[in-house]
């Protein structure tokens, strides 16, 4: 598949973080001076996932979807290689590294700084990230590395079984919390959402394009008349979300820098695992971008949802998952321009090759 030339991706990529700014910016100053808007928006939910943002994030990922050839998928497993390191790195370091990093910082580094009930809020906060990897804007970041989509899906839908058991025992294992309610309907429909939706549909209009028009259409006409959709989703997402936790982010400057700092630590610290493991495994950048970027990443959907059922949406716990939403975008954002200077390192043999031949 011929990919975007530079004149065309200039204005949404090579300026991005830019936009990421000026989006995030403009979603707090709605919450904070049109707050009807995200009362509004925030009524259009179901199980405690906005569908405003649902809506928004399918237009993502349904473009990268429509690239995915699943003869390719079923190719994967003989490859697994790349699944081990996303497996090992989100279930086996993640959860407690993240827990180690924030109770690092929140106890002892900021001791004189955060009262020690905070500091537990906080911690819980940190912890609801790290316990859930990311499974849907992985598909942006994978897209921005020019990573495989179909290796891609296969890891992120592997980490969506994962997550249906995983998530409970280690979050109270990790906080000694108990009786901890996580709602179940929210999980399940963001899978639906965020993965089960976009693919079926992007599956769906691959194979009736490919078979009425044929494969140089597909992808040389249509594909590229989505070429900034997924952007633009992400931009338009960034502002709801925003909008929504205006107030919380005005009230408290100096906690979100406190906050931020373990969590871009543990979102570097991830990245650096996974995608070191895969280059020592050899693995191609197309595999391995995708699987730094799935354990850096946090499936923040979930773990705000989870923060708000749990301890409501003024809480401290809360407020710390917002400030996981905060900073991953720049600095996932840091480490897809890292992956992108750096595919060098792997060798002539390990360029990517076409999907099929995984």
């Amino acid at each position: 598949m011929s990919q975007p030339t530079e004149s065309s991706i200039s204005f949404f990529e090579k300026y991005l973080t830019a936009w990421v700014t000026l989006c995030m910016l403009a979603g707090i100053l709605i919450g904070r001076f049109l707050p009807a808007i995200p009362n509004f928006l925030g009524k259009l939910e179901y199980a405690n996932v906005s569908i405003p943002v649902a809506v928004l994030i399918w237009l993502m990922i349904y473009p990268m979807m429509m690239k995915v050839d699943f003869k390719s998928v079923k190719n994967v497993g003989k490859n697994p290689k790349g699944l081990f390191v996303t497996w090992i790195s989100n279930w086996l370091i993640k959860p407690f590294t993240m827990f180690g990093i924030a109770w690092l910082f929140f106890y002892v580094v900021f001791k004189n700084l955060i009262p020690a009930e905070l500091a537990k809020d906080y911690l819980a906060g940190a912890v609801l990230l790290g316990a859930a990897p990311c499974t849907a804007m992985v598909f942006v970041w994978s897209h921005l590395t020019k990573g495989n989509p179909a290796y891609t899906v296969v890891q992120v839908a592997t980490n969506d079984l994962i997550i249906l058991f995983a998530f409970v025992p280690i979050v109270k294992f990790l906080l000694g919390i108990s009786n901890v309610y996580v709602p179940w309907d929210t999980l399940f429909l963001s899978v639906v959402l965020f993965v089960v939706i976009p693919l079926t549909g992007g599956a769906l209009t691959r194979g009736h394009l490919l078979k009425t028009k044929g494969a140089d259409y597909f992808e040389n006409v249509f594909l590229p008349t989505f070429s900034k959709t997924t952007i633009s989703g992400l931009l338009l997402t960034l502002v709801i979300i925003f909008s929504f936790q205006g107030d919380v982010i005005l009230s408290n400057p100096v906690h979100i820098g406190l906050i931020a700092v373990p969590l871009i630590i543990q979102t570097v610290l991830i990245f650096c695992i996974a995608y070191f493991a895969s280059k020592a495994l050899k693995l191609p950048h197309n595999v391995a971008a995708p699987a730094g970027m799935i354990g850096a990443s946090n499936f923040f959907e979930l773990a705000v949802a989870v923060a708000i059922a749990l301890f409501g949406t003024s809480s401290p716990v809360a407020l710390a998952t917002i400030v996981g939403v905060l900073v991953e975008v720049p600095v996932m954002l840091a480490l897809v321009a890292f992956a992108n200077r750096t595919t060098s390192w792997f060798t002539e043999q390990e360029t990517p090759k076409p999907a099929s031949a995984l």
